[in-house]
């Protein structure tokens, strides 16, 4: 075998692909990084505003909650609406560590620790403005809460000098505190009101305000130390009202500054409302919160988090040469086994191993289909010489014996032996017309001068043309045609077709029999057969009918004459004209060609 060129590692298909894969690996891993760094930060810091603003919400509510029951019995269903709301866990504990609610399944662990402390009476969580006192939430109204009655009294107060503060001011509003009092605020934000509309109803404790103040005062004396006249003097309610009603928040009416504005005596009003409002408010609870299903994973760019992203970049990086060498090594054995197998010699007709099913395996299969082609090509060739030779030889021969014959005197040239030198020379003629004709059809050069021909009078000539060697053989030729049959055709070489198969057919059809030649329709396609009783043809040997030189029996080649070259002419000339040509044949009771050709109209009328 000889030696192919060596390429170059630049031209080599697996250097090229190596470093196309490592170009896009590199590209794409930088660019997924850069991306994914870009992206996870703006997520990074919304999500964590997002989630603090969330997180603010759940304790505001959870924290009112706390505020307006005196125990946590009934959260469970507000935790898993909140739960499901905000997309986060949530799970309450007393202090003692017992669980609350949690809206993750039973038995789930809680985050390391707590978010937040829920207290509603030590609070700085309930951003409002100004409705904040003391770290209490003002939620946590208590004994401060109003009936129906006197909410209903105290609203009807507030209408009243609502229409007074307009009347004066020209703005207003009421707003209802979560004890259920009302109060009215002028235009400008503020609860004071003209001195026209400051007739002190609307101050006026209730029942149930003047009953909660006044434990409010037992509570605080003791812390001050106050004797009943100063108690009574330092009444929270002397002339300020109900200045410590829970949202009532304005400085001038801060209790601890009527009682003397000293830190300790902020300190104890804080105490005892806080005494005051702590049977009314759920206990402390620890509130912890995190991720669905998980627990929640901080990320940041540290130099760790930086590394393990250079680490995994790498590694995909890694894998994608890995990979690429391994598959460009496999798609390019193939390749080599196929150059190695069409750099052998043509007589060994080599042949590569197909060892995968892709494009490469399809392309190793066609390789092989294409050897065994031209290997077949190359016996028919070789047979096709041998048969050629033989054919033409018999003939040759023939004419060169009687020649020689006749130079040397020993045969006079009479005209038995030119008929003879002349049958001989016809012969030879004949099979040379064939080959050329083949020839033609093979390299597409054969010429067809298409007419429209009546199938009628195609088979009534055939019939008439070999009536003379049907009788002479004692074989009875006959024909059935349908009228009006028109096929685009050339009438030479149509006539050629059915001669040859006529002629076949009355050499295999002994004394006696019959040879049918018939033309009908069926469908858009006209049907020409010769039938023949002859011997039939073996179900083995149909499938070579028409290959040049074939004989099912080569004994009977001089017999019967013929070359071998008729059938295949059929076929040839048949296929030019767009049609099919099948034999079927059975063994003692004869054979059946059968031609399908397109037609070109039906008509009843005979064409001349």
């Amino acid at each position: 075998m000889t030696p192919g060129p060596r390429i170059p590692w630049r031209k080599s298909l697996l250097v090229r692909l190596l470093l196309t894969s490592i170009a896009i690996a590199v590209v794409s891993v930088g660019a997924t990084a850069w991306l994914a760094v870009q992206t996870t930060k703006r997520a990074i810091q919304e999500e964590r505003g997002q989630v603090l603003s969330d997180d603010t919400d759940i304790l505001r509510q959870l924290s009112g909650f706390a505020a307006t029951h005196a125990e946590w019995d009934g959260v469970r269903p507000m935790v898993r609406d909140l739960s499901r709301t905000m997309g986060r866990r949530i799970a309450l504990t007393t202090e003692a560590g017992r669980v609350i609610a949690d809206s993750a399944a039973p038995g789930t662990a809680l985050p390391a620790r707590a978010s937040a402390t829920i207290d509603p009476l030590n609070t700085d969580t309930y951003s409002e403005p100004g409705a904040q006192l003391a770290g209490i939430d003002p939620r946590a109204a208590g004994p401060y809460r109003l009936p129906a009655a006197e909410r209903a009294q105290v609203k009807m107060l507030a209408e009243k000098r609502l229409a007074c503060v307009r009347t004066h001011l020209g703005g207003g509003s009421i707003r209802q505190l979560p004890s259920g009092r009302t109060m009215v605020i002028a235009e400008d934000g503020e609860a004071s009101v003209p001195l026209q509309c400051a007739d002190g109803a609307l101050n006026t404790p209730t029942r149930t305000e003047q009953a909660a103040l006044d434990e409010l005062t037992a509570l605080i004396a003791p812390c001050l130390a106050l004797d009943d006249e100063e108690r009574q003097a330092a009444s929270p309610l002397a002339g300020v009202g109900v200045d410590v009603t829970p949202g009532f928040t304005a400085a001038a009416q801060d209790p601890g500054r009527r009682l003397g504005g000293s830190r300790q005596a902020r300190s104890c009003v804080d105490d005892a409302r806080r005494t005051q409002l702590d049977p009314y408010v759920a206990p402390r609870a620890s509130l912890y919160l995190g991720a669905l299903g998980q627990h929640p994973v901080g990320f940041d760019l540290s130099p760790a988090n930086k590394a393990k992203i250079v680490g995994v970049a790498g590694l995909v990086l890694a894998i994608t040469v890995a990979m690429t060498t391994v598959v460009a090594i496999r798609l390019v054995r193939p390749l080599q086994a196929l150059t190695a197998a069409a750099r052998q010699p043509p007589q060994r007709h080599t042949r590569v191993a197909v060892t995968t099913k892709d494009e490469t395996g399809y392309l190793a299969a066609a390789f092989n289909e294409l050897t065994a082609r031209r290997e077949q090509m190359e016996a028919q060739r070789k047979a096709m010489v041998s048969d050629i030779a033989h054919e033409l030889r018999t003939p040759l021969t023939n004419i060169r014996g009687w020649l020689e014959v006749t130079r040397d005197g020993l045969l006079e040239p009479d005209p038995d032996l030119i008929a003879s030198l002349h049958d001989e020379a016809l012969l030879l003629q004949h099979i040379v017309d064939d080959l050329r004709d083949l020839a033609a059809a093979d390299a597409g050069t054969l010429a067809l001068h298409r007419e429209p021909v009546p199938a009628e009078d195609l088979v009534n000539r055939t019939v008439s043309a070999h009536g003379t060697q049907a009788e002479s053989s004692g074989v009875r030729l006959c024909a059935r045609t349908d009228p009006g049959i028109v096929l685009d055709a050339d009438p030479v070489r149509m006539r050629q077709v059915l001669g040859n198969l006529t002629s076949n057919a009355l050499r295999h059809t002994p004394a006696g029999g019959t040879v049918t030649l018939t033309a009908r329709r069926a469908g858009d396609a006209a049907v020409l057969s010769v039938q023949d009783t002859g011997s039939g043809i073996a179900a083995e040997d149909l499938p070579h009918v028409f290959e040049r030189f074939w004989r099912a029996e080569k004994s009977r080649s001089r017999r019967t004459g013929g070359s071998g070259l008729g059938l295949s002419i059929v076929r040839q000339f048949v296929e030019a004209h767009g049609g099919t040509v099948t034999v079927d044949s059975e063994p003692g009771k004869g054979c059946v060609f059968t031609i399908r050709l397109p037609q070109v109209r039906h008509t009843n009328r005979r064409i001349p």
